[in-house]
């Protein structure tokens, strides 16, 4: 089988969550176990930091993995969902020391296809027994990988929740919960306490915990847990508590301090992610020099893509961030508000240079649809130029639908942008064309509202 008839197979005969939602969750680990029998527990063989959370697992666990491997290490990681290539989710860090930046690219980080194709042609007649999900096939791919490779250590990111993601056979040397939000309610529950309480499940007895962000309505729940697991003694600042929420640590000045500052994730949310894999780390022992190396070079070692990432292309300027629910997108239109701000600050003196729309930030956005749509839109400049798009899976919204809701939402934008018409573009393609042909070199064209969008822009752009 070549690595493309595995990929096909792959796609065709399992659910995934990111083509068709709901019907990919399985809250059971039994497929998993049998999986891990298979394949003789290949897990055991590696010690791992496990990361759930709503939204920055991905940033969180790049930044820890990029850490790492600065520290000498061997580094399994394993995330998803991925954007452009499958391969994105599986990939080995291996360690360097003689120069900042690893001597590789990282395309040769990922899981090679021949690995792919011979796990898949080994396995498919059990696979095709027990129907695993995308979601189970995808890790216990990843598990035999890292095992095979003698990874020193696993970074493992959750799928969906916690507490019934396939991930949590694992019993971690440290166990990681970046924040909580509103997000997948239909399965994790309608209020903060629910979701934690599906998050708080990758905590495990005697296995130490950071939390990213405390909450009033989720903190309890992280503390009962605690509690369950023996790893909560009479309060932060006591030996026998191993629960440690990162937000009351005193990241930004331990990071001042230790001239932690550099990072190549520049969104603003990224605060929140560096300070949870800031204190993480600390825990796990690894030195400053490897942090601040980790933190400066995350994108390049790694080859994380989509987090407010700029890209010069066809002579314009675009930035894309993976934010897609309303927990993570609020930071992504406070960036946007922010920016456009100083662009028309900075730029209205020049309008008889600009191109006849007089605007300088231009938005691309599709969404799927079982996100909070609605309160996101809501949540956008009504002072921009509006491409709304849809990407190539059958969870998306017609564009159509979401240009007349954004219509409805905000009827009368500001000038001059009252005179651009709000048209839908029924691809991202055709989104992008019609912005690049609508600015001039000056302007910023942002994209994003979902993975899909982000995804499909990398691989034109």
């Amino acid at each position: 089988m070549t690595y493309s008839e595995a990929i096909t197979y792959l796609y065709a005969s399992m659910p995934a969550f990111h083509l068709v939602g709901s019907q990919a969750y399985k809250p059971d680990l039994e497929n998993t176990l049998r999986l891990m029998d298979r394949l003789g527990h290949p897990y055991q063989s590696f010690p791992c930091v496990h990361i759930a959370g709503t939204n920055g697992k991905g940033s969180t666990s790049h930044l820890i993995a990029a850490s790492l491997q600065a520290a000498g290490y061997k580094v399994g990681l394993y995330t998803s969902p991925h954007l452009v290539d499958f391969r994105e989710r599986i990939r080995i860090l291996r360690p360097y020391s003689s120069t900042p930046l690893p001597p590789y690219s990282p395309n040769d980080t990922m899981i090679p296809q021949e690995s792919v194709a011979a796990f898949v042609t080994e396995h498919k007649a059990f696979l095709d027994e027990i129907h695993p999900s995308f979601f189970e096939t995808t890790m216990a791919l990843a598990f035999d990988y890292f095992a095979k490779q003698q990874v020193d250590i696993a970074v493992i990111e959750v799928g969906l929740g916690g507490r019934l993601d396939a991930t949590n056979i694992i019993t971690p040397r440290l166990s990681v919960i970046t924040n909580i939000g509103l997000d997948h309610e239909e399965f994790l529950g309608d209020t903060l306490a629910k979701i934690a309480f599906e998050k708080a499940g990758i905590i495990k007895p005697n296995v130490p915990c950071v939390i990213g962000e405390t909450h009033p309505e989720t903190a309890p729940v992280f503390i009962d847990k605690a509690k369950e697991c023996g790893i909560w003694g009479h309060g932060l600042e006591t030996t026998d508590c191993r629960l440690w929420f990162a937000d009351q640590c005193g990241y930004l000045r331990h990071c001042r301090e230790r001239d932690i500052t550099e990072c190549e994730l520049q969104g603003i949310y990224q605060e929140h992610n560096k300070q949870t894999a800031y204190v993480a780390l600390r825990q796990l022992g690894v030195p400053t020099r490897a942090i601040k190396e980790g933190f400066a070079h995350v994108c390049t070692s790694t080859g994380l893509r989509g987090r407010w990432e700029t890209i010069y292309a066809h002579n314009r300027h675009f930035i894309l961030d993976t934010g897609h629910n309303s927990h993570g997108f609020r930071y992504v239109c406070e960036q946007l508000q922010s920016l456009n701000s100083t662009l028309s600050t900075e730029g209205r003196n020049q309008t008889a240079t600009l191109h006849s729309t007089l605007s300088t930030l231009h938005l691309i956005l599709g969404f799927v649809n079982d996100k909070d749509v609605d309160v996101m839109l809501r949540m956008l400049p009504t002072n921009a130029t509006y491409y709304f798009t849809q990407a190539k899976t059958h969870r998306a919204i017609p564009a159509e639908d979401l240009a007349k809701m954004f219509a409805t939402i905000c009827p009368t934008p500001l000038p001059p942008y009252s005179s651009t018409p709000l048209l839908p573009y029924p691809s991202v393609s055709e989104a992008i064309a019609a912005a690049i042909k609508n600015t001039t070199p000056d302007d910023i064209i942002f994209i994003g509202g979902s993975n899909y969008v982000v995804g499909e822009a990398l691989a034109i752009l």
